[in-house]
């Protein structure tokens, strides 16, 4: 028998009996308000009591092999911590008490079908049945988001190898990476530009080198060349007469 079980969990059926539960436990309370809508189909009355004995069987297989999965990855996930540990704790606490709410809701239900007295609670039954079916809904979004955003129970968690505060690979849809268009590097013609270098002291506008000057005669040379011979330098050099 051990080794039936351990071959079972090898097969990883969770997913599928919660498949099933979440759907024939939603589809169970709805027939259940369609029929109070519609008094006049009884089938529907017996076709949701029929529905919630089922569906609460499920539930309760949900939970047992939920506790197969859990002892496979709850210590992986709760080494790692973070959002993934808190989403499969509330989604570990939904699982353990949502059967034993659907089991009353399945007694109350036989009772409501079953005993004249009961059949007054049929509103207040069917109200208490919505909120459980939102419920499981509810607990049916967080296994898909352990599976889908953290890959807990799938191949790319790897249990064995799992560091602590590593995160899980990030899933969505693939988007292509931006191309990015580098122009090719060309060569740029070089054209000469005239510089002018301006000296500080430039002006720009030129100036004579030299100025025209007058230059001054000395006096003693004007006096030298308009002197006039005196006598003793005439009689020096006249001839000399004699007597």
């Amino acid at each position: 028998m051990q080794d039936f079980l351990e071959t079972i969990q090898t097969w990883h059926i969770h997913p599928a009996i919660d498949h099933f539960t979440v759907a024939i436990l939603i589809v169970a309370v709805l027939a259940d308000l369609f029929a109070s809508m519609f008094s006049t189909r009884w089938w529907l009355r017996y076709a949701a009591l029929a529905l919630i004995i089922v569906g609460t069987a499920a539930a309760w297989g949900s939970q047992v092999t939920g506790g197969w999965e859990a002892d496979r990855v709850w210590k992986a996930v709760q080494a790692t911590g973070g959002p993934a540990y808190a989403t499969l704790q509330r989604h570990a606490q939904f699982g353990d008490w949502l059967p034993w709410v659907f089991l009353i809701l399945a007694l109350w239900r036989i009772g409501v079908q079953a005993f004249g007295f009961m059949a007054v609670t049929r509103g207040l039954y069917v109200l208490f049945a919505v909120l459980a079916a939102v419920a499981i809904a509810y607990q049916g979004y967080l296994g898909g988001k352990l599976v889908y955003d953290y890959g807990i129970g799938t191949a790319l968690f790897n249990t064995g190898a799992l560091s602590p505060g590593a995160q899980p690979m990030a899933t969505g849809p693939a988007t292509p990476i931006p191309t990015v268009y580098v122009p090719a590097e060309t060569a740029t013609p070089a054209i000469a530009t005239p510089t002018t270098t301006v000296s500080p002291s430039a002006t720009p506008f030129a100036t004579p080198s030299a100025t025209a000057t007058v230059s001054a005669i000395p006096f003693a040379a004007i006096a030298t060349s308009t002197a006039t011979p005196t006598p003793a330098a005439q009689s020096s050099t006249s001839p000399i007469r004699a007597p």
